[in-house]
């Protein structure tokens, strides 16, 4: 009679055997989805190595956020700004990350069930970041996709045998015709944390090298920024006139520490640029004598010194985007006329100047508002300094009068001439206006919304801006009360905001203070709120306070 041979049941089948078996799946999931996030560290960080070799920005965390950024709504911008401010890439660079890890841990998780498709599922999100990578604006070619193709993989590659770690050892029957039966202890525990931690050892060392590398070319830029010494203006800025910086608790100081002046882009990561190494190209239509200039060519021509107050069109009424400095740059308009430019008054073909930076974006300017007369620069030098790399260095271009997204290209490489109709930029694309002067505004700095302050005389004071224009009156309402006149601090030039104060004589309770002005043009800042888009917000701002 034959013996009877004990059933090889697999784990969790059978009487008395459900609860370890059901352990040990639940504990070959948790490693599953493990290896998955493992092997998603090692797709970015082969994929950082990588890039240090093609170009940094063609990351694939860099090209997603990009991307992203690119295919935003207007409006979903709009608010990332009021929300996050200049955090706003660092959040989106952080959502890009959760996202990732939490598909690495679903594709690690379903990679124990199905090793091969939850393996190759790895290399479709590669493709996504290769994908990316060759659609930006600043994408060099098909070879921005290698980051992302090679990070891919490597994930593939490690998910696959990591999860192959996880599947259980088999036990010899006595009998030879009988398949091999899993053991009771499953998959082996001790090799897949020998496999994972040498795969995370590894991985850490690529993504270590890679940012050692992609440093060296930040550390070589910050080099040539440092040997940098603009020469002495031809042309000096007037002083800062007497009574035009009045000492007020609480208001705006007049110009802006580069430190706080305000930085709204769509570069996740600051471009870092060699100056030794960095050209302009000035050609299109009407361009009889196109040029090539380096860093040194632009240092060697006269340079001008000027107080410009720039303001970015995603502002709203009151809002903090907006900085006064002190520019030094080449005149944008006599380098033009170098190049047989002429405006459209008289006779020239071209409409729109194109400014191209080297992360893809383009802005778009009347050339005439270049040529008239205001002091237009290509800037390298602001409050004393070489331009700081979040603001443009080497080269950045300004237009005293407009909104930065349509006059201040910064890390500027490439000037077009074209027309209106033949060409729309960035922004123009994205549902924003192609001409945008800037909007007669004011602000109260202080006092700030819902503060206290006590019975008595009360400075409300703030700045007043219509740039190209200037201000020649502010007044400041309390309630429903009349409007009365503010003292204005003394013009510096009308390229500049203006300071402002009210002495309030306050009386105990709530009260609504509002400021409107007017500028040289006899135009008085409307009531009417308007959203930044298309062509900046309009308004006027007030604040709330509590008196005691």
């Amino acid at each position: 009679m034959e013996a009877q041979r004990p059933s090889a049941a697999p784990p969790g089948s059978g009487s008395g055997g459900g609860g370890g078996g059901g352990k040990r799946s639940l504990r070959r999931l948790c490693f599953g989805a493990l290896s998955g996030l493992l092997a998603g560290y090692a797709a970015l960080a082969v994929a950082e190595l990588v890039a240090a070799a093609v170009r940094p920005e063609s990351g694939p965390v860099i090209a997603v956020g990009g991307a992203a950024i690119d295919r935003t709504p207007s409006a979903v911008k709009d608010w990332a700004i009021r929300q996050f401010g200049t955090n706003d890439k660092l959040v989106l660079q952080l959502g890009i990350l959760a996202v990732l890890c939490a598909l690495a841990l679903l594709l690690g998780v379903l990679a124990t069930r199905r090793r091969r498709i939850g393996s190759l599922a790895v290399g479709a999100v590669g493709a996504v970041g290769a994908l990316a990578a060759t659609s930006r604006p600043d994408s060099t070619g098909v070879a921005d996709a290698l980051p992302s193709v090679v990070g891919a993989v490597a994930g593939v590659a490690l998910l696959y045998w990591l999860v192959g770690r996880l599947e259980p050892r088999t036990a010899p029957t006595t009998d030879v015709t009988e398949p091999s039966a899993p053991a009771d202890s499953g998959w082996d525990r001790r090799t897949f944390v020998i496999a994972a931690t040498a795969a995370a050892a590894a991985s850490t060392g690529a993504g270590v090298a890679g940012r050692v590398l992609n440093g060296s070319q930040a550390r070589s830029a910050a080099a040539s920024r440092k040997d940098v010494t603009i020469p002495p203006p031809s042309s000096r800025a007037t002083p800062t006139p007497r009574g035009a910086a009045p000492r007020i608790k609480g208001i705006t100081p007049y110009v802006t520490p580069n430190d706080d002046f305000y930085r709204v882009d769509t570069a996740l990561v600051v471009p870092k640029v060699d100056a030794t190494t960095w050209k302009l190209r000035i050609h299109g239509k009407g361009v009889t004598r196109e040029q090539t200039l380096t860093f040194d060519d632009l240092l060697g021509m006269p340079l001008v010194e000027r107080t410009i107050t720039l303001a970015c069109v995603s502002n709203e009424v009151g809002g903090p985007y907006i900085g006064n400095a002190r520019w030094i740059g080449v005149p944008l308009a006599e380098l033009l006329r170098q190049c047989g430019v002429r405006p459209p008054s008289k006779g020239g073909p071209a409409d729109q100047l194109v400014a191209r930076s080297v992360d893809g974006m383009t802005l778009g300017t009347p050339v005439e508002d270049v040529m008239d007369g205001r002091d237009a620069m290509l800037a390298v030098g602001m409050n004393g300094e070489p331009l700081p790399f979040v603001h443009g260095f080497p080269v950045r271009m300004l237009v005293p009068g407009l909104y930065g997204y349509v006059s201040a290209c910064k890390w500027i490489r490439d000037i077009e001439l074209t027309t209106f109709d033949a060409y729309d930029t960035y922004w123009v694309k994205r549902d924003w206006s192609q001409r945008a002067p800037i909007k007669t505004q004011s602000r109260i700095d202080t006092p700030k919304p819902f503060a206290r302050p006590a019975a008595g005389t009360v400075m409300v004071a703030g700045v007043a801006w219509a740039q190209h224009r200037g201000i020649d009156k502010v007044e400041v309402r309390v309630d429903d009360g009349p409007w009365e006149e503010a003292r204005l601090a003394t013009e510096d030039t009308r390229d500049t905001w203006r300071q402002w104060s009210y002495e309030w004589q306050a009386t105990k309770g709530g009260h609504t203070l509002t400021v409107r002005a007017t500028d040289r043009t006899g135009e008085t800042q409307t009531e009417r709120r308007t959203r930044t888009i298309p062509d900046g917000a309009s308004g006027r701002h007030s604040v709330v306070v509590t008196v005691d």
